[in-house]
């Protein structure tokens, strides 16, 4: 925009001053060449006024010859006297008649000025009163002492048109800078509320049309803080309805007659009731507090609650994780969701005793992937990887839960069927070191595999 802006400038402002130094520069030749034939022309009416008394006495060729002399110099028109004779006083082209068409016709009495041939011009006056008959002053002008001065008069014009198309180019960069300046603003803004930053606001400025978008931004903003908060408490508000059942269900465990079942389902209940409380907190929680998370303590942890199930079912299950903190750009409650949905999964859809491998490791590029590989059928068909669709009976949210999970983190989801069975692959950008500490970080992380 900027550069478009300076192309336009530059060429609307040196059309104009071409259609106004044009006419300048062919005046300013006009006008010389008009000052250069007047000073000749006074020069001549000058002599013919000096010598007219002098021609009429019998010494007029020594003064002739003298007032000639004192009026020609270096770089001065010539001027010569030709005397009614035919004899020519002063310097004359050489070749050339003395008496041509011009000398005749300023005898009859005429005082005019003549076009050359070569480009100058002759300045012609009679004088009067000569005993021989009339005698002519001719003042020779040749083209170059016509147009004298007129390349620097053109310099100086030219020098003004650049530095006028200078002025004009700041004046654009100037405008070009504050315009760019306050798009790059409101499109910075704009990023960052399509980031998920909602208190972002941009300031106006810049042309009215730039203002009114920078408003209209900021009421956009406004408004869908306000709907997202609303969505917020209503989901909050649906978890919180679910504390009534629980607690019947809590209620129901503990009439059970064996204690060691009634502990079991109390257990559960209490789980349950955690994981509430966690769609509750997760619910009200703003966008923009996105706190990083360790993703392979969050798979340590994960494995371990689900390794009694495992068991039970007679399932290998193995888990490999990098010694150290693998952060990634998502909350540790959503990765454990995402987590207990790939893992339930396995233990939901393929029989019982198929092993299946939880691994996290580190990329060359710096991202961070989390891997759930089973050794069962691998999936029905594609179908089961679309949200709400499943091929074994299910409500097919699971695969769309871990999706939105590494979508949502600029990552990236991968569920395929092989020939071992199917793995399902999520891969995360890792944050800036600078960040806050990840989530869920034990104090001394366990061996790397189990």
């Amino acid at each position: 925009m900027r550069r478009s802006l300076l192309l336009l400038t530059a060429a609307t402002t040196a059309l104009v001053l071409t259609a106004l130094l044009v006419p300048l520069t062919l005046l300013t030749r006009s006008h010389a060449a008009d000052r250069a034939t007047a000073e000749a022309t006074a020069r001549a009416q000058w002599v013919a006024h000096a010598l007219g008394p002098a021609l009429a006495t019998a010494g007029e060729r020594e003064t002739a010859e003298q007032t000639v002399e004192s009026v020609n110099g270096k770089g001065l028109p010539a001027t010569s006297l030709i005397l009614a004779g035919g004899e020519a006083i002063g310097p004359h082209p050489r070749g050339g008649p003395v008496v041509t068409d011009p000398v005749r016709l300023a005898r009859t009495g005429r005082a005019f000025t003549y076009e050359t041939d070569s480009g100058g011009r002759l300045v012609l006056v009679p004088v009067q009163g000569a005993k021989d008959g009339t005698a002519v002053v001719q003042v020779t002008i040749t083209e170059r002492q016509l147009y004298a001065g007129t390349l620097a008069s053109w310099l100086v014009l030219a020098g003004i048109g650049v530095g006028l198309v200078l002025l004009g180019l700041l004046l654009a960069d100037r405008l070009g800078a504050r315009l760019v300046g306050a798009t790059r603003r409101l499109a910075g803004t704009a990023d960052r509320l399509a980031a998920g930053d909602l208190t972002a606001r941009a300031t106006p400025e810049g042309p009215p049309e730039l203002r009114l978008i920078a408003g209209e931004l900021n009421r956009l903003a406004a408004r869908i803080d306000e709907l997202l908060t609303a969505e917020r408490e209503n989901a909050a508000d649906l978890a919180h309805r679910l504390r009534t059942p629980v607690a019947a269900l809590r209620l129901d465990a503990e009439t059970l007659r064996d204690t060691d079942e009634a502990h079991r389902i109390a257990a559960d209940v209490t789980a349950l009731e955690r994981s509430v409380d966690d769609v509750i907190r997760k619910a009200r929680r703003p966008l923009r507090a996105a706190p990083r998370a360790d993703l392979a303590a969050v798979a340590r942890e994960r494995a371990a609650f689900w390794a009694p199930l495992a068991e039970d079912q007679s399932r290998s299950a193995h888990t490999s994780t990098p010694p150290h903190e693998v952060p990634v750009t998502v909350p540790a409650d959503e990765l454990a969701a995402a987590l207990d949905t790939l893992i339930g999964n396995v233990l939901d859809h393929t029989p019982q005793g198929t092993a299946y491998r939880v691994t996290v490791r580190v990329l060359p590029g710096g991202e961070a992937e989390l891997t759930v590989a089973d050794e069962g059928p691998g999936f029905p068909d594609a179908a089961s990887r679309d949200r709400g669709t499943s091929g074994a009976g299910s409500t097919g949210l699971g695969l769309d839960i871990a999706r939105r999970t590494a979508e949502e983190a600029d990552g990236r989801f991968e569920a395929v069927s092989t020939a071992d069975g199917a793995r399902v692959t999520l891969t995360f950008p890792q944050p800036h070191p600078a960040g806050p500490p990840p989530e869920g970080t034990p104090s001394a992380p366990p061996a790397p595999t189990c």
